[in-house]
């Protein structure tokens, strides 16, 4: 029988495309200041020899993995679902494969994906943890031994942070609503302690006070999870005798479910009641009238932390941690009008 070959290694690779060692190197991982032609050259050379990269050999002689594990609380979110299709796109050009777990507000998974991603030796992690208060979370992430990115959470750990600036956006929807004669404007959120919905509760309270009225309690509609089921609590808040004639809401499914139990009332958006939405999935856009939100900046959240993450990578742990803040916007569309001077009664 005749002897299996061996298979061609990256020296081969250089001989036939007939550059360095390190020239195929830097275009297996995809940095960027290679040119076109050399680039060219190695990826025929290659093709060539149907080179394949053993990466577990990779990493063990240069002990990165070219991974960035990301974990978020809940992909059916359209903000995280947004923003890991943005970082898959900007950390593959810079060489690395991004690994995503969702932890589904869950202490014990969070515990068990940071463990995971410290022993699969990822080269740097982003998270958004869903329990940035649990004890045992914060542990683990202060003792987390990778380079590392919080996503807009409030934790008080020795590691890089970019957080989402709710507040602002949230009570400049809240007063131009106020200044078109709303009143009664409630709040349908997540009552999770996590940062961005204590932020935007105190965004819908500061709107208030900035015109002097109060923050009313019973508007304010808490639900367990920021995908949780909100059509019945939003329907009952609109068969009240005084109903709301605005809603501030999350844009996630509870979005839908407002929107179905608006229009199971027989309301109309935005001659009856108006409607902001913090987040802003696609239905959004395309819904008649296009529904006003407060969204992250998500080209600047994801270009600030990916910059952070590979300057940790490349400098190590040594240096400070550093904050950076990402504002938020209000965008005014077609579902807010002015006050109805009387609310119609319900169905």
């Amino acid at each position: 029988m005749k002897p299996k070959a061996d298979k061609p290694g990256i020296k081969d690779v250089a001989t036939r495309a007939g550059v360095s060692l390190g020239s195929v190197s830097r275009v297996i991982n995809k940095v960027e200041n290679v040119s076109p032609e050399l680039r060219q050259r190695v990826l025929h050379a290659i093709a060539e020899l149907d080179y394949r990269l053993n990466h577990a050999a990779q990493t063990l002689r240069s002990r990165s993995s070219r991974t960035i594990g990301c974990m978020f609380t809940d992909v059916t979110n359209p903000l995280y679902a947004n923003l890991y299709r943005i970082y898959e796109e900007r950390f593959r050009a810079n060489g690395y494969m991004v690994l995503l777990a969702n932890s589904l507000n869950n202490p014990e998974w969070e515990l068990e994906i940071l463990s995971m991603f410290q022993s699969r030796r990822m080269d740097g992690i982003i998270i958004a943890p869903g329990n940035e208060r649990n004890a045992s979370v914060l542990a683990a992430v202060q003792k987390i031994d990778l380079p590392a990115v919080i996503l807009d959470r409030d934790m008080n750990v020795n590691q890089d942070l970019v957080l989402f600036d709710h507040a602002p956006a949230v009570q400049q929807a809240m007063e131009h609503l106020i200044d078109q004669g709303h009143r009664e404007i409630a709040l349908v959120i997540s009552g999770t302690q996590t940062r961005p919905m204590l932020r935007r509760i105190e965004g819908y309270q500061a709107g208030f006070a900035a015109r002097g009225l109060p923050a009313r309690a019973d508007l304010q509609v808490l639900l367990p999870a920021s995908t949780a089921p909100a059509f019945d609590l939003v329907h009952e808040l609109l068969q009240r005798p005084a109903r709301p004639t605005a809603l501030l809401t999350l844009g996630t499914s509870v979005l839908a479910d407002v929107l179905n139990a608006i229009r199971a009332q027989g309301l109309r958006i935005p001659r009856d009641i108006s409607v902001v939405s913090t987040g802003e999935p696609d239905f959004a856009r395309s819904h008649q009238p296009r529904i006003s939100s407060v969204t992250v900046d998500l080209d600047a959240a994801v270009r600030e932390s990916t910059a952070l993450l590979l300057t940790r990578i490349r400098e190590g742990r040594a240096a400070a941690p550093r904050r950076v803040v990402v504002p938020t916007i209000f965008t005014l569309r077609g579902s807010c009008g002015p006050a109805p001077a009387t609310a119609p009664r319900t169905r």
